[in-house]
């Protein structure tokens, strides 16, 4: 990805948001473009204006952290916008722009992780990258995530789930929140590694068969998925809302695990529980499921 272009788009779209009032700035009527000016950021930041003009220009080589929060200061950004900001910043330093091309990384579910997925018998889990595919889970993960497992292409990604696939407007209750969610970690997962080719390919890929991820993309709208609640409408026990969590893997760089647990006692915790004994009776996970060290 141009990590100029990344830049500057970043920066113009969060400084397109900001109403002067929103800042403590005069608004004297209409404006040829939405949000703050070029020199009202400038004011804000604490830099010059032909200094913060480079800097929306693309070039964030030199800038210190200083100037980074100042820039998160003036542009009111929360910690993902601002963890991005930093990752562009790193991305644009020399040894960033200069950097090879990295062959594509093989990544798998370590036996003694499967054993950890393994021993949730209670709640859903599977084990995901940046590029959001999945590489493993349990049984009750595979049994939740069925949908998804229809087609043959493995790994199975969830952002080509959400936009490609008909039937995720049907499993996820708040598909629109759904679909803005996975562009926005991709969005981030994309400033972290600017140089990942298969994210590349991804998103080209999407772009070019999808009108509204290509939008949503357009946004540079980012942030963090760490926790929460999502509810799914599920073809066998029906609409579960369920609570989610992630945990990173310190000793697999890009690997996460995510939970999904209901409820005690509720509606929620009774069809997980079904559901649960749906995939030990039906075999709900694909026999070639299995491979999951496939990228």
């Amino acid at each position: 990805m141009d990590t100029r272009n990344e830049i500057r788009e970043f920066l113009t779209s969060r400084r397109a948001r900001i109403k002067p009032a929103e800042a403590g700035l005069p608004d004297h009527g209409p404006r040829r473009v939405p949000g703050l000016r070029r020199e009202e950021v400038a004011v804000l930041a604490g830099v010059s204006v032909p200094y913060y003009t480079r800097l929306e220009r693309g070039d964030l080589s030199g800038a210190s952290e200083g100037v980074l929060m100042a820039l998160v200061r003036a542009l009111n950004l929360d910690d993902a916008e601002r963890a991005h900001l930093f990752d562009l910043a790193r991305a644009a330093q020399p040894f960033g722009t200069a950097a090879p091309r990295r062959r594509p990384q093989r990544q798998a579910v370590r036996p003694e992780v499967q054993q950890i997925l393994d021993t949730m018998t209670g709640a859903a889990a599977f084990v995901r990258n940046d590029r959001l595919d999945i590489l493993g889970g349990n049984q009750l993960g595979f049994a939740l995530y069925s949908e998804m497992f229809h087609g043959p292409a493995r790994p199975v990604n969830t952002a080509r789930f959400v936009f490609l696939d008909p039937r995720a407007r049907d499993f996820y209750v708040d598909w629109e929140r759904a679909a803005r969610d996975v562009v926005a970690v991709l969005r981030s997962a994309a400033g972290r590694d600017p140089y990942d080719r298969q994210l590349s390919d991804l998103v080209g890929e999407l772009s070019t068969q999808s009108d509204l991820f290509r939008t949503h993309w357009a946004s540079h709208n980012v942030r963090f998925h760490v926790n929460g609640v999502k509810r799914f409408h599920h073809p066998v026990v029906g609409d579960l809302a369920l609570n989610f969590e992630r945990m990173d893997l310190a000793a697999d760089s890009g690997l996460t695990i995510f939970t999904y647990t209901a409820e005690p006692a509720g509606r929620d915790a009774e069809a997980l529980q079904l559901l649960g004994s749906w995939a030990a009776t039906d075999a709900a996970e694909p026999a070639d499921a299995g491979d999951r060290s496939t990228t």
